[in-house]
């Protein structure tokens, strides 16, 4: 099995920014990175990093963060956290009756906070979820693509998380959404001692497409739903 580290990069109109509020949301510290400002995660929640883009904002995100809590006390305590760093409320259409408060971050990135008791985020830390629109194909290809179980599989709907727990992964199943441009945010893997090529072609082999090689030398894919994912050598 091959050694890799999954990232979430969000382009970002000003990446130090929308780093320092993402800190203050999860207690992180800000490490500068190559090209962009990265919040480390660890083997159970996941890394964030930030990185500097002009391409405005077009159609709705295919993937937003659910942040869990401890009580309803704690929930309203993270919703002002983040209103203070420059967040703000966010309506979706959401019911008065769900649970959950919907936010946007300094860059209208929309977020969730989860009510104390929803069973399937319990034991899954802080960043309690990567909520994605996408098929249950792309469900199966990510869980065979970073060798992390399935968690939630049900109605057309999958989860995965990684061995060691943590942050779930998740697919809502269709309707997708049509993607008009590229994903303002996306999965990086970066390879630890691993060889780039094999990993390109096993991804290849299991449902991605090979979309370009940028001047890092790192290799731009998409998975078997059109997401542009990155695949970086060591």
């Amino acid at each position: 099995m091959l050694s890799r580290k999954l990232t979430v990069t969000f382009d970002a109109h000003d990446p130090a920014r929308l780093a320092r509020f993402w800190a203050g949301m999860l207690g992180r510290k800000v490490v500068e990175d190559a090209g962009g400002v990265l919040l480390p995660g660890d083997d159970t929640q996941l890394s964030l990093q930030f990185v500097p883009s002009r391409a405005k904002k077009v159609g709705p995100n295919r993937m937003h963060l659910h942040l869990t809590s401890a009580s309803n006390a704690d929930q309203q305590h993270r919703v002002a956290t983040a209103l203070g760093l420059g967040g703000g409320h966010l309506d979706v259409g959401q019911r008065p009756e769900e649970g959950h408060i919907v936010l946007a971050d300094p860059e209208d990135n929309p977020f969730c906070v989860i009510e104390s008791d929803n069973g399937f985020l319990a034991g899954c830390g802080l960043l309690g979820e990567l909520a994605c629109d996408g098929t249950r194909e792309v469900g199966l290809f990510w869980s065979e693509a970073l060798g992390w179980p399935l968690v939630w599989d049900q109605d057309q709907e999958t989860a995965i998380q990684s061995p060691h727990g943590g942050t779930k992964v998740a697919w809502g199943g269709p309707p997708l959404t049509p993607k008009e441009a590229r994903n303002r945010q996306r999965f990086d893997l970066a390879l630890i001692g691993d060889d780039q090529q094999v990993e390109v072609d096993r991804l290849v082999s299991l449902g991605a497409t090979r979309l370009e090689v940028d001047e890092n030398g790192a290799v731009m894919l998409s998975d078997p739903d059109g997401n542009e994912f990155c695949v970086k050598g060591h």
